[in-house]
């Protein structure tokens, strides 16, 4: 007989999210990803100066408000034909790869560790599951939950160096359009370096081994969280000033294929709201023209994430595809891959940085003064910590007259689309064995190993009341 499993909240991620999986005869048959809450920020910034883009869009999520800020800023360049200077480009880099560090080692030890070693026997720590660790948390060979609090002081290294080159992490107001407000120094680049180093050691020597680590005793979970194996990037970190070349590259590949990746056509991306509270006027358009009229409740819905789609396929994103885009990481796809990926992308990433620091140039400029033009399109594309992100305006009279936003975990916890085809995490989940639906550590597993972050909704809650769709009038300058 079937079983029903509802796991509502999905705990130990960012945001609130709900999972319902089918299991029947021990493995998952269906799953259906819900995001509970509604995401309104291109509401909220209709009205509004362009400027505010950056600083608004950033409180989107905690956890990688500079990829938001980023591409914000980047849409805005983008619309009025403006340059950044490679002081402000290395700046940026600099500032989004502090937080990708960051990002990558909470993601490993904060929020997935404790699907495979069990913790302190105290709170916060319990109550948890206690199925199938295999991984002993005193075992001296592997002594990976010792690393617990040193993960957690680099993580606090981490945001200490991006704070030293915007001012303040994680939202900060040093990225805006035409690059970058910090004038670096000596002393600044110093303490950046010797703060790097440092978390360099703990990449190498810790968090690399105990990655390899923990795939060596659950090696099963190769073949466990595949999915649609299709793999989407924008390509991030600009090594030069036309964005032409990237540390990880722009494409796409499906079914996992190896070799050169397929071209990203942004015109053929498209939002199904079908299985979405949105209104179906909105059905199936891509972000220029898209709109976001919530509709609740309504027939067939069960999520306020839409499902994006390149020419009509879903797509995983995230530090496996842009590792394997860029040819990096292609070994295979499933929730061992993703962690490996993972970790093996924060080595990259911090590496890289030293290699940046010592393109900064004292004195020159980091920002290009130049005015907006009050009636203009732009797109922002760049990579958030968990995937492809884009952002999607249009001003008009001097104001934001449109605004779109696709996150990483729409592309990935997206519901079905219009042909009732899953999104990426539903179709990981289906196949997954589950040793007793009571305790579905499985699942948990797959789920995590995509690091969702459902913070792209809005967070307005009305305890033990109905829901409701309240309408916020736009604001004007």
């Amino acid at each position: 007989m079937a079983t029903i499993t509802i796991m509502d909240p999905v705990t130990r991620i960012e945001g609130h999210l709900k999972v319902e999986v089918t299991i029947d005869q021990n493995r998952v048959t269906d799953a259906k990803c819900t995001g509970t809450l509604f995401r309104g920020f291109e509401k909220i910034l209709a009205g509004r100066h362009p400027w505010d883009a950056p600083i608004l869009t950033q409180r989107i999520c905690g956890v990688c408000p500079i990829s938001h800020g980023l591409a914000a800023s980047m849409a805005l360049d983008n619309a009025s034909g403006r340059s950044v200077p490679d002081n402000g480009r290395i700046l940026r880099n600099l500032t989004l790869g502090s937080n990708y560090v960051q990002s990558h080692i909470l993601h490993f030890y904060l929020l997935s560790l404790l699907d495979y070693v069990a913790g302190p026997q105290t709170s916060p720590w319990t109550p948890a599951y206690n199925v199938d660790m295999r991984f002993p948390a005193s075992n001296p060979t592997y002594p990976i939950m010792d690393h617990f609090v040193q993960a957690v002081a680099a993580r606090r290294r981490a945001h200490e160096m991006g704070a030293l080159l915007s001012g303040r992490m994680p939202i900060t107001a040093a990225i805006i359009s035409g690059g970058h407000t910090v004038v670096p120094n000596a002393a600044m680049i110093t303490k950046f370096r010797t703060q790097l180093n440092l978390l360099l050691d703990f990449i190498r020597n810790i968090y690399i081994p105990d990655s390899i680590a923990l795939s060596q005793i659950y090696s099963d979970y190769f073949n466990i969280g595949g999915g649609w194996k299709n793999l989407l990037a924008y390509g991030v970190f600009d090594l030069n000033a036309s964005g032409t070349d990237k540390l990880f590259h722009r494409g796409c590949v499906e079914n996992a294929t190896k070799g050169n990746p397929n071209n990203v056509f942004l015109n053929q991306i498209t939002e199904s709201v079908t299985h979405s509270w949105y209104a179906d006027a909105t059905n199936n358009l891509t972000p220029r023209s898209g709109d976001t009229q919530p509709v609740y409740p309504k027939t067939n819905g069960y999520s306020w994430l839409k499902a994006p789609r390149h020419q009509g396929k879903p797509f995983e994103t995230g530090a496996l595809a842009r590792m394997w885009v860029t040819g990096d990481y292609q070994n295979g796809v499933s929730v061992m891959d993703r962690h490996l990926a993972r970790a093996q992308e924060t080595l990259k990433v911090a590496e890289a940085m030293l290699t940046w620091l010592d393109q900064l140039t004292m004195g020159a400029p980091s920002y290009e003064q130049n005015n907006l033009l009050s009636d203009g399109e732009g797109i922002g594309l760049t990579e958030a910590p968990r995937g492809a992100l884009g952002h999607w305006v249009k001003i008009a009279g001097g104001t934001i007259a449109h605004y779109q936003v696709i996150t990483p975990t729409c592309w990935n916890a997206s519901p079905q689309d219009d042909k009732n085809v899953r999104g990426p995490i539903e179709q990981a989940l289906v196949g997954t064995p589950v040793m007793d639906p009571t305790q579905p550590i499985e699942v948990l597993r797959v789920i995590h190993s995509f690091d969702p972050c459902l913070s792209c909704a809005v967070h307005v809650m009305r305890p033990k009341e109905e829901p409701m769709v309240l309408e916020v009038p736009a604001v004007t300058c």
